[in-house]
């Protein structure tokens, strides 16, 4: 079988994107189906490396759910200072350091253009679990935060 190699997309944010754009964003570890996120230790460590970029000001979490391989945040980028992939970039070579995760390279982002287009995110990502199988509801599941706006 012939080595997959996966499609490059550019993460630029153009310059006619305000700041404080909110983006659907998923970062995916590297062995899918392997649980590297869901421990207790690791989601504490996870969620506070985001809350620890939030009060360096690069970027502000609406939410963040943890899945066993995967994570999906709605965030806004401080992109006046900082690229969105060097923030990426260095939140999971920070945790990949400390925590020993191993993430895929890379990562998907959507920019989300409307509040219509946030709300179905958000219910996207807090069901996550129940489609998985996880949990039966949503609000059963342990690794999600949604700091208050």
């Amino acid at each position: 079988m012939p080595d997959f190699e996966r499609k490059q997309l550019p993460h630029g944010v153009p310059n006619w994107v305000a700041d404080g754009a909110v983006y659907f964003v998923t970062i995916n570890c590297r062995i899918r189906g392997e649980d590297q996120l869901t421990t207790k230790s690791k989601s504490e460590a996870i969620f506070e490396a985001f809350r620890h970029y939030e009060s360096l000001g690069k970027w502000h979490v609406r939410l963040c759910l943890l899945m066993p391989d995967h994570l999906h945040a709605l965030i806004s980028f401080n992109t006046r200072e900082y690229s969105m992939s060097s923030i990426i970039r260095s939140f999971k070579g920070y945790l990949a350091k400390e925590q020993q995760i191993d993430w895929q390279k890379n990562y998907f982002d959507h920019r989300l253009r409307n509040d219509a287009a946030l709300e179905e995110k958000a219910q996207y990502i807090r069901l996550n679990p129940v489609r998985a199988g996880l949990v039966e509801q949503a609000a059963e599941w342990p690794y999600l935060i949604e700091p208050e706006a």
